[in-house]
This record gives C-alpha cells, sequence and structure tokens, in this order.
C-alpha cells in the first residue's frame, strides 16, 4: 500500500520555456501525487531559474548520449512508467536495460508517448490508442498515445490539485511591490512573445489607450520577448503625459520568472499576451483576458490548430481577429474589449474545471494498464 511507482519522463528541449515547462509541472505534480520521478532531459538549464528549489520526489538527469553510468539507477528503482514528451525517442540503451528487467521480474513499464497538446478533431480520435513495438528489444511491448486536450475524451491539462487555493490567497499589490513595481492602478499587460508582425501595432495601440483612458504599464518578460520589444520601441516617439500628467504607456522589464511567478504574473495583469503549450494554459487558469501566439510552423499548420482553439474557447469575433493577425495574418489589430474577452476565458475555464486534470487522468490509465497486465 506505501509502494510509491516510479516514472522515467525523457523530454527534448527544442523550446526552452515550453517542452521543459510542460515536463517540469508534470513531475512536479506527479511527485505532490505520491510518485517518484526521474526526469531526464538533454539540456536543464531553464530549471535553474524555472524551479531553482527543485521538487522533492523528481530527480533530473543528464540525457546525454549513451546515458552512461545514469542507466545503473534501474538497478536500484525499475522504471514502472515510461513518458517519452512530445514524440521523443528515448534513448535505446535504456530500453534495453528495462527489456532486461522485464525479462527478469516479468514486469514491463506502461510506455506512454505523450503529445502535444491541440483542440483539433485527430486529438479525441487519437487519444489512447495503442501502438505495437515491433522491433528491437521491446519488441512485443505497446506504446500507448496520450493526447492532452480540453475535451471530456482527450487526457485534459495540467492543473496542479493546490491551484485554486493558490490563486484565491495571491496578493495582486503585494507581488508588484515584490518586484519593485510600484502600481497606481495602470492597466496592467503581460507579454511573453516570439516576434510577432504586429508587436508595432500593439506598442501603438497600448500607447493610444493610456493617452484617453487609464496609463497602461507593460510587464514584458524575459528573452526574445524583451529583445522585440527593445528593437520596436528604438525610434518611437510617443505622446507626451496623458492629460493626467502620465505617461500613457511605461514599460518595465521583467527577470526571468519561477514557474509559480510566471502564474503570479499572469493572475497580475489584465491581459496576457502568451505563447507556446505550457503558458496558453496557464493563462486560461488565470481567468484573465488573453492573447496566444502559437508555435508558428513552416507549413502554415499552426494556422488550423490556432483555429480549432479559438472554437472550443468559443471566442467572440473581435478576440478572434486579433488572435489571427497577432499571428500573421494581415490586416489591423482590433481594439481589445477586455470585459468580453475575460468574460470568454472564464467561461472557458469553468467548462474545462469540470474535466478531470491530466495528472489525474495520466494515473488512472497506468493504474489500467498496470491491472490489466498478464
Amino acid at each position: 500500500m506505501n509502494h510509491r511507482p516510479q516514472w522515467d519522463i525523457f523530454c527534448r528541449v527544442i523550446d526552452n520555456h515550453g517542452d521543459i515547462g510542460v515536463c517540469w509541472r508534470l513531475s512536479a505534480e506527479l511527485a505532490a501525487r505520491g510518485q517518484r520521478v526521474r526526469l531526464w532531459v538533454d539540456d536543464a538549464s531553464a530549471l535553474h531559474w524555472m524551479a531553482p528549489e527543485g521538487c522533492d520526489g523528481v530527480t533530473v538527469l543528464p540525457w546525454l548520449e549513451p546515458l552512461g553510468m545514469n542507466i545503473l539507477r534501474l538497478e536500484a528503482a525499475p522504471c514502472e512508467v515510461l513518458v517519452e514528451a512530445f514524440g521523443c525517442d528515448i534513448a535505446p540503451e535504456f530500453i534495453a536495460a528495462c527489456a532486461d528487467k522485464e525479462r527478469a521480474t516479468g514486469q514491463k513499464p506502461v510506455w506512454i508517448n505523450l503529445e502535444y497538446l491541440s483542440a483539433e478533431p485527430y486529438v479525441e480520435r487519437c487519444h489512447a490508442l495503442p501502438s505495437p513495438v515491433l522491433r528491437g528489444p521491446a519488441a512485443g511491448w505497446i506504446k500507448w498515445f496520450f493526447y492532452p486536450g480540453f475535451s471530456a475524451t482527450t487526457g485534459g491539462l495540467l492543473r496542479e490539485s493546490a491551484l485554486a487555493a493558490r490563486q484565491a490567497a495571491f496578493d495582486r499589490q503585494a507581488w508588484l511591490a515584490g518586484r519593485g513595481i510600484d502600481w497606481n492602478g495602470e492597466t496592467l499587460v503581460s507579454l511573453f512573445c516570439y516576434e510577432p508582425p504586429a508587436l508595432a501595432q500593439l506598442l501603438d495601440q497600448l500607447v493610444q489607450a493610456g493617452s484617453t483612458a487609464a496609463p497602461v504599464r507593460l510587464l514584458v518578460t524575459a528573452g526574445r520577448a524583451s529583445a522585440a520589444v527593445q528593437a520596436a520601441v528604438h525610434d518611437k516617439k510617443w505622446p507626451h503625459p496623458n492629460q493626467h500628467g502620465c505617461e500613457p504607456l511605461s514599460i518595465s522589464y521583467l527577470p526571468w520568472l519561477r514557474q509559480d511567478d510566471f502564474d503570479h504574473l499572469l493572475w497580475a495583469c489584465d491581459l496576457n499576451f502568451v505563447r507556446g503549450e505550457d503558458s496558453v494554459v496557464r493563462a486560461l487558469w488565470a481567468g484573465q483576458a488573453f492573447v496566444w501566439q502559437i508555435y508558428p510552423q513552416a507549413d502554415q499548420a499552426h494556422q488550423a490548430k490556432l483555429q480549432a482553439f479559438l472554437d472550443m474557447l468559443q471566442a467572440p469575433p473581435s478576440l478572434r481577429r486579433f488572435h489571427e493577425v497577432w499571428n500573421g495574418l494581415q490586416g489591423e489589430l482590433p481594439a481589445p474589449d477586455l470585459p468580453l474577452w475575460s468574460g470568454c476565458v472564464r467561461a472557458a475555464r469553468q467548462r474545462l474545471q469540470q474535466q478531470p486534470d491530466l495528472a489525474t487522468q495520466l494515473l488512472d490509465f497506468v493504474t489500467q494498464k498496470r491491472e490489466a497486465a498478464p
């Protein structure tokens, strides 16, 4: 009854935030629910600022070529659940070692291919389908496709058990003050992006909004977003202070944020610009108006993925059009309608909170497969 299953999660870092961000959140939540996790990652550098304190129950290991002496960890704690995140190919020597253990004990791990998040229809069709392994030391095993998603027939979304309580206890003013931001009622906008073509349009729009109503403070995340904004404002000349003597737009450049502080940033702001897979889910749970920059693909496949997401969100026309322009389609950004957009997001959040979260569904799935094993 006190057994803590051993999970081995493999992650190759393509985008420094998205893939490792998802894998770390999942690892930490599984550990919080009594599991033991070894997270194998080829570049763990982002964890130094993303999760500097680590997590009890999660061991981060270097995914080297080959794995070398780390493979001996299987002797002390054999793998019971094997997760390859986002279709990465797990180190062959690790699979061979797992197969050796299976021949000695008769127990094979539950092998899961954790896929990318999408609202497209194929996710419901493909979720939980088996993929027989036909060759190699694990020939005869089954790999299971596991798709996160937004409907009851998918694998759900990452949502920690303690998330709602954390958000309810959040103090906006105190958090901003702790980051050296003297907030005096400005409209707060966060920016986490790649290099959107419409960035200059957005900055002009924020200046206009701050000139006619409450001033705007833009909180820019470190990395590509900061570089993009600094390049965009280099030659800008904006209006003088508004009728209240305030600058219409002020910009704060943030340091690298821990994962919990990124949540705090989204909770603090009135409008959030997010990018990639991990942050769009956090923006949904934040319940504030947001705009998502989807990871761009050369064949434009991301546009269909974006439309499916907006359909799921039941986005009003202005929010849909804003997303389209922000993600590279030609045209002018419509004026944000924050009450309408935030109402849309909160309605979607309420629907999604009725569904089991990703960690719960993974744990249930693994239990079912283990109990069904011969």
